[in-house]
């Protein structure tokens, strides 16, 4: 009673927020999301990346070297993201929903869930989104999750379709940087239907790519887990340009955004979704497949007192501190179940560790959690048998993936490159001040036991902290999900009329509701409507990772 009575109050607040709105009051705001890559900026260090734009944003905002997804993968990172809770904590862990063996599923998050866009929405914030959702309680493209997120979702989706003066929030994801834009492209012989299948539609997607500038397999400089092998120099390399294809895409967004006269009045966040889309990368949670870049620029007037333009802040940041921090940057209060907070907050002291889990990957059962402070990382595994580089389809399609596992099998790797294909036992304890790459094993040297004792623990409490549904098998977990055998539907709202007013509700617990008037735009239902000179309203609900329910009407 006491968590619904301080959720209605949120509800309150928020809705006195959009009722106060004015344009002068809040910032817009664009998150722009890269997907698979670690910091190849050289705004963040990296003399090979060619990334003029990013480089330009970071001299005229904040860098944030520290930031960690909570996943390796991009449908549970997502989804931490878009709600600010861990993904085992709202049975989103597993990579992804789609893939289950059983047959595919969407999580259903508890009713009091609601993703942040939603909740800047409801404060009178248009928000849209671009082609990808993946939150696992949707599926993967547009118009397959939540209606009530989103005021427009798509590809040709931008702010300019906002009513005049009203405030946005834009999600940009940039699919350029995808692991698939590594794998030999159109041109070469497909390794597989799945290879063939992906060359078209980068292809479509992206046109041609050439293995040419601006930078070579032989400019490229390697972890000391990848062999010198002519294709892990050239997939890296590709890897690289695309990465420069994205930058060239950032650039061009924001000149967009100047030339519409919002650059004075918009927040700009850029990073990744997860670490780089390459083998012993993505999919891990070594620091490779959890730390992600970050770059923040503000205007002027909402830059927070001693940020300075060009500067850098070292602390640890969690994804699910994204969405606590971006309803504070609207100045929309922050519901209290978030995992996650406002990190530019000088009243909440910096974190000392951040998390990370691992489950199903595809078609392999897996489970790891991870702990991770400022120099050490402690890694705990279900299945400790389980090599990290095992099979697996679509990762398989990388040509650097299946050489280096060739290399293994011919006893042809030296000892840091076969560590990634051999099981790394139940704990795993690095040193990442003497060991950033994560190659040596501390968790049974003597002289770490303390450290070992003390990430443990911190790893422990975590996770009673946090309800880890990993605890669930899947197979039990996906069955109180569903309606029998299927996904739930959720039924249409009720629909009255009192005073001259429409009102709206839905018997389901966290059925989020929209409606439109004569065949207008989908709004996010909130308090009751005027209908005077109305002649039509439509409406209908949804609950997170239920299916939305058929349209209620009525005509006048």
């Amino acid at each position: 009673m006491k968590s619904k009575n301080r959720f209605l109050l949120f509800i309150a607040a928020t809705l006195c927020c959009a009722q106060a709105f004015s344009a002068d009051s809040k910032p817009n705001i664009l998150l722009l999301v890269a997907e698979d890559m670690s910091a190849r900026v050289g705004a963040f260090g990296d003399a090979t990346a060619v990334t003029p734009n990013l480089d330009s944003l970071a001299a005229e905002g904040l860098r944030l070297p520290n930031a960690f997804t909570t996943a390796g993968v991009c449908a549970p990172s997502r989804a931490a993201l878009i709600t600010g809770m861990h993904q085992i904590s709202i049975g989103a862990q597993h990579m992804r929903t789609s893939t289950h063996p059983a047959g595919s599923y969407k999580s259903v998050p508890p009713p009091h869930i609601k993703a942040f866009p939603e909740l800047l929405r409801a404060a009178g914030y248009y928000t849209f989104t671009d082609s990808k959702l993946d939150y696992q309680f949707s599926g993967t493209t547009a118009g397959s999750g939540p209606f009530t997120l989103w005021d427009a979702e798509g590809r040709n989706t931008g702010w300019e379709d906002r009513e005049p003066d009203q405030p946005f929030f834009g999600m940009i994801n940039f699919m350029a940087t995808h692991e698939s834009g590594t794998f030999d492209p159109l041109g070469y012989w497909p390794d597989s239907l799945l290879h063939l299948g992906m060359q078209i539609y980068r292809a479509m997607m992206f046109g041609i790519v050439s293995d040419s500038n601006p930078v070579s397999a032989a400019e490229v400089t390697l972890p000391p887990y990848y062999p010198d092998i002519p294709s892990v120099r050239r997939e890296m390399a590709r890897h690289y340009n695309n990465i420069h294809s994205m930058d060239r895409q950032v650039g061009e967004l924001l000149t967009q955004l100047e030339r519409d006269g919002l650059t004075d009045n918009t927040i700009v966040i850029w990073t990744t979704d997860h670490g780089d889309g390459l083998p012993r990368a993505k999919r891990e949670l070594y620091d490779s497949g959890i730390k992600v870049p970050m770059i923040i620029r503000w205007p002027q007037q909402w830059r927070p007192a001693g940020i300075k333009p060009g500067t850098q802040d070292r602390r640890l940041i969690s994804f699910v501190d994204l969405a606590p921090t971006i309803l504070a940057m609207a100045g929309v209060p922050a519901p209290d179940y978030l995992q996650g907070s406002n990190f530019l907050s000088p009243e909440i002291a910096p974190r000392n560790y951040i998390f990370a889990s691992r489950d199903r990957i595809d078609e392999i059962e897996d489970r790891q959690r991870a702990a991770r402070d400022k120099r050490f990382k402690y890694i705990r595994s279900w299945h400790p048998g389980l090599a990290g580089g095992h099979p697996l389809a679509f990762r398989d399609l990388q040509q650097m993936t299946r050489d280096m596992r060739s290399l293994w099998k011919a006893g042809k790797l030296n000892e840091a490159q076969a560590k990634w294909f051999q099981s790394a036992g139940e704990e795993q304890l690095y040193d990442l001040h003497d060991d950033p790459h994560e190659l040596r094993n501390l968790a049974s040297n003597p002289d770490y036991q303390q450290t070992l004792s003390r990430m443990r623990s911190a790893l422990q409490d975590w996770l009673k902290t946090v309800e880890d549904r990993g605890e669930t098998p899947e197979q039990q977990m996906v069955s109180d999900f569903l309606c029998g055998d299927c996904q739930c539907v959720t039924p249409p709202p009720k629909l009255t009329i009192e005073h001259g007013r429409l009102n709206l509700s839905s018997d389901i617990p966290g059925a989020s509701i929209g409606f439109r008037l004569d065949n207008g735009d989908w709004r996010l239902y909130q308090r009751p409507v005027p209908l005077a000179g109305l002649r039509s309203v439509e409406a209908k609900a949804v609950r997170y990772g239920w299916e939305e329910s058929t349209v209620t009407s009525r005509k006048f």
